[in-house]
């Protein structure tokens, strides 16, 4: 079992920058690969980024690549998601989840991958 609480997100303006966090319980987490996903009124949930389980390989969404970095701590249990130069497109709660499943590649890109979710953090971007 694994459980997820995020952190960080808020109201911000077009431009600026925040740092999302999800904290894991568990002593498997290090093991398992993370995601990172949201959700806007309206719209299905969509991939944002996603990290292997250790850490060395990671994958982003084509319309924040350059913008937003995933990153994780084992030592610590964290998963990150540093986001800048935010848009009001960014707009969403924005969801942690693990995959106790690591294939890699296009498997990180579909919520079905993953196990456990947290409750989510809300973003909101003005412009």
């Amino acid at each position: 079992q694994v459980q997820l609480v995020e952190s960080g997100g808020g109201l911000v303006q077009a431009g600026d920058s925040l740092r999302l966090s999800c904290a894991a319980s568990g002593r498997t987490f290090s093991s398992y690969a993370m995601g990172w996903f949201r959700q806007a009124p309206g719209k299905e949930r969509e991939f944002v980024a996603a990290i292997n389980w250790r850490g060395s390989s990671t994958y982003y969404l084509d319309s924040v690549k350059g913008r937003f970095t995933i990153s994780r701590d084992n030592a610590k249990n964290m998963v990150y998601l540093q986001m800048n130069s935010l848009k009001p497109a960014d707009t969403a709660v924005y969801y942690c989840a693990a995959a106790r499943l690591d294939f890699g590649g296009s498997y990180y890109y579909s919520p079905a991958s993953y196990d456990y979710w947290g409750q989510g953090t809300q973003v909101t971007v003005s412009s």
